[in-house]
C-alpha cells in the first residue's frame, strides 16, 4: 500500500472525546458570556425585572451548571486519557505560555461557575432547568451575594481574555505558522 504524503502531515490529535468536550465547552462559553451581559444589564441597570429578565437568568445559571460539570468531566478526561506531545518546532517559551494558558483556563473554567453557584447559595436562588434545586454551599446574605457576584462577572471577563488569547494563538498557527496546533483539536483535519 502506497502511503499518500499529506498523510504524514497529519498532527497528532486530542482524543476524540478531548475533542467533543472543548469544542460544547467553547459553545457553553459562546452563548453564557453574553447571556450574563444581556441579563446583568437587564436586572442591575436597567432594573427590568419580568418573565425575560427571570428566563436569563434562569438559563444562565442553568447553563453555568452544565459547564462545571463539563469542565469536571473535561479535566478527568484529560487526566486519564493525557494530551498529545507539544507540536513539534514549537519554542520553549510557547509551550510554556500555552501551558500557563491553559492552566488559568481550567481553573476560571471551574471558578467562574463555582462562584456563581456560591453567589446563588448566598442569594439564595439555587433553583436550576426549572425542577431540580441545587445543594446550597452556604447560608443565605444577600449583602454577601452582591460581592460574589461581582467577583464572579470579573472572574468570567478575565475567563474572555484568557479564550482570546487562546483562540487568537490557535488562528495565528493555523493562518501564519501553518502548523498543527490547531488541526488536533479540530473535530474534522481534512487534508493540509
Amino acid at each position: 500500500m502506497i502511503e499518500r504524503p499529506e498523510a504524514r502531515f497529519q498532527p497528532v490529535r486530542y482524543n476524540a472525546s478531548a475533542r467533543l468536550l472543548h469544542w460544547l465547552t467553547a459553545l457553553l462559553i459562546m452563548v453564557q458570556i453574553p447571556l450574563g451581559v444581556v441579563m446583568s444589564y437587564r436586572g442591575n441597570v436597567l432594573n427590568l425585572w419580568n418573565y425575560t429578565t427571570d428566563f436569563l437568568y434562569s438559563a444562565h445559571k442553568s447553563l453555568g451548571f452544565v459547564l462545571l460539570i463539563l469542565v469536571v468531566i473535561r479535566l478527568l478526561v484529560r487526566m486519564i486519557a493525557g494530551s498529545p506531545p507539544p507540536e513539534p518546532g514549537l519554542a520553549r517559551w510557547q509551550m510554556r505560555i500555552a501551558r500557563a494558558n491553559h492552566a488559568g483556563l481550567y481553573l476560571l473554567l471551574l471558578a467562574v461557575p463555582a462562584l456563581g453557584w456560591f453567589g446563588a447559595s448566598l442569594f439564595p436562588a439555587l433553583e436550576v432547568f426549572g425542577v431540580i434545586s441545587l445543594p446550597s454551599i452556604s447560608g443565605a446574605d444577600r449583602a454577601a451575594s452582591d460581592t460574589v457576584f461581582t467577583l464572579h462577572g470579573l472572574a468570567a471577563f478575565l475567563l474572555v481574555a484568557l479564550v482570546a488569547l487562546h483562540v487568537g494563538a490557535a488562528l495565528h498557527h493555523h493562518f501564519i505558522r501553518r502548523d498543527g496546533v490547531l488541526r488536533r483539536m479540530l473535530p474534522y483535519t481534512g487534508r493540509r
